[in-house]
């Protein structure tokens, strides 16, 4: 799923028109003459972040890198929120280091796809991190019943992954950014416990009030994060003796953290390992398997489960 666009009002009634002239001009193929009557709103309206963001993307179309990592990076300076992702489009131009991703970028993004993400994920790009967790997290405790007492499901969007494992845990708890994910989550009547937050203080929060959890679940959520080592050290923290972590990313053959053209992030496995090591887990398991596909291909991904040391 490629992120949807989203329209920043300028406060302008005829800059807006303009903006959204430029779209249909877009849409209709001519991307120059779009580009045109960008920069004529953007004369009018010299802060307006969604013209600024539609003309990188449109200046880029047009073959000019340098003038729309310009673009980007005004668009990121009259939106210091960066609902856009301008940040992102500049790493991916290789204009900026990898950085963690702006939340309000991340809010906005699942805030808009929340109506229709089952439905999208499921039939329109064969998600599966859930099952594919799952069969990990079982085949971990192939010896044994499998019961978790208390499991947090880290991004836990419309809890897709809460549902398969629902029935393996006494107490569930979901924590997301999104509110509109949240209410989705809500009417499956799922969680025991539902929280609007970023993962990493949410955990942070928790460890302080000694809370402790028998598994921590984190379905295609670290694709989000670029430095995996703190929010595994967050998870660290509010695991009981002897409960693991699993979770899922998209990786790559080279090295560290790459962010892909789909503005989601791809960990080599020795990243996950070193952030592993860090955070001071066991590796478990880590095998390979695609949680998606992209374009009918198959997206390379880890599915890793991993304990505390004793």
């Amino acid at each position: 799923m490629q992120p949807l666009p989203i329209h920043l009002p300028s406060g302008n009634l005829i800059v807006d028109r303009r903006f959204e002239w430029a779209r249909d001009l877009e849409a209709k193929g001519d991307l120059a003459g779009a580009a045109g009557l960008l920069m004529q709103a953007l004369e009018l309206a010299p802060g307006f972040s969604s013209a600024w963001f539609a003309l990188g993307e449109l200046r880029e179309k047009l073959g000019q890198r340098d003038a729309a990592i310009a673009a980007f990076r005004e668009a990121a300076l009259a939106d210091r929120q960066d609902r856009h992702g301008a940040k992102l489009q500049l790493i991916r131009l290789g204009a900026a280091p990898v950085a963690a991703m702006p939340e309000a970028y991340v809010r906005a993004l699942f805030d808009g796809y929340a109506p229709a993400f089952d439905q999208a994920l499921t039939e329109g790009i064969g998600y599966r991190a859930p099952e594919l967790l799952l069969h990990a997290v079982q085949a971990a405790h192939a010896s044994a019943r499998m019961k978790f007492g208390s499991m947090l499901d880290l991004g836990c969007g419309t809890g897709l992954g809460g549902a398969a494992f629902r029935p393996y845990c006494d107490w569930l708890v979901g924590v997301d950014l999104s509110i509109a994910m949240l209410a989705q989550a809500r009417t499956k009547g799922l969680y025991d416990r539902l929280i609007e937050g970023e993962a990493a203080g949410f955990l942070d929060e928790e460890a302080k009030a000694k809370a402790r959890y028998h598994l921590i679940l984190a379905a295609d959520m670290f694709m989000y994060l670029d430095d995996l080592a703190p929010v595994l050290n967050a998870a660290a923290a509010v695991l009981a003796p002897s409960a693991q972590i699993a979770f899922s990313v998209e990786t790559h053959d080279g090295e560290g953290v790459i962010l892909r053209d789909t503005l989601r992030y791809a960990h080599s496995a020795a990243h996950v390992r070193a952030a592993l090591a860090a955070a001071r887990l066991t590796l478990v398991s880590l095998e390979s398997a695609a949680t998606r596909t992209e374009k009918r291909l198959p997206v390379p991904g880890l599915i890793v489960v991993a304990g505390k040391m004793a």
